[in-house]
C-alpha cells in the first residue's frame, strides 16, 4: 500500500522482468458523482496525483504551478498527470456490474469525508481515488513501458463509513475483468 512501495514494486518488476505491459489492479473507492456503484469496474485513462504540489489560499495547485516537473522524458514534462493505456477490448462476460473509465487519484491518505472526496473530485474530473497508481505510472512512462490500471469499486467515498465497504465483491469483480484482459493479451 502506499506510492512508496508502489514505485519500488514497479522498478523491481521492470528491471527484472522487462514485460511488454503492466497490468495493476486490486480496489478503489468511486467519487460520489461518478456513477459507480460497489463492485463495479473502474478503468483509468490517467493517473493523477492528487497531492503533489501546494496548498496556497486559493486551493490545491499541482506542480506545474511551482515550475517543477515530476519527470522529464523524451523532451515532455510530467507535472501531476501521467496518461495510461487502457485496454480496447470488448469486454463482454460481465452481468451484474458495470465498468467505466476515466481519471483515477492517487493520494497519500485516503479520503474519508465527503466534502474531501467532493473537491478532489471536482479539482480533477475523477472518478475514483487509489493510494498507488501516479507513482507505478510514474515509473512505468520513466521505463517506456504501457500500464493498464482497474480497480474493483469498493467503496463510495464519502464520510468513512467502513461497514458501508465490500472489498470481496469489489476485487471479484476487477479479478473477472483481469481474467478476461489477459485472455485477450
Amino acid at each position: 500500500m502506499g506510492k512508496a512501495n508502489a514505485a519500488h514494486s514497479a522498478t523491481v518488476l521492470l528491471e527484472r522482468f522487462s514485460p511488454r505491459v503492466v497490468i495493476l489492479f486490486g480496489v478503489g473507492g468511486a467519487y460520489p458523482s461518478s456513477g459507480l456503484r460497489i463492485g463495479d469496474v473502474a478503468i483509468a485513462e490517467k493517473e493523477v496525483y492528487g497531492d503533489e504540489g501546494v496548498l496556497t489560499p486559493d486551493g490545491f495547485r499541482g506542480t506545474d504551478f511551482i515550475g517543477i516537473p515530476l519527470l522529464k522524458k523524451a523532451g515532455k514534462r510530467y507535472f501531476n498527470e501521467f496518461p495510461l493505456s487502457p485496454p480496447h477490448l470488448p469486454l463482454v462476460s460481465r452481468k451484474n456490474f458495470e465498468i467505466r473509465s476515466g481519471t483515477f487519484v492517487t493520494v497519500s491518505a485516503c479520503t474519508g469525508t465527503r466534502n474531501r472526496a467532493e473537491a478532489l473530485e471536482k479539482i480533477f474530473g475523477a472518478i475514483c481515488e487509489n493510494m498507488e497508481g501516479a507513482a507505478m505510472a510514474q515509473v512505468c512512462t520513466m521505463y517506456g513501458i504501457p500500464m493498464i490500471e482497474m480497480r474493483g469499486i469498493s467503496n463510495i467515498v464519502e464520510d468513512r463509513d467502513k461497514d458501508k465497504w465490500n472489498l470481496i465483491l469489489a476485487s471479484e469483480h476487477c479479478q473477472k475483468v483481469v481474467m478476461e484482459l489477459l485472455e485477450h493479451l
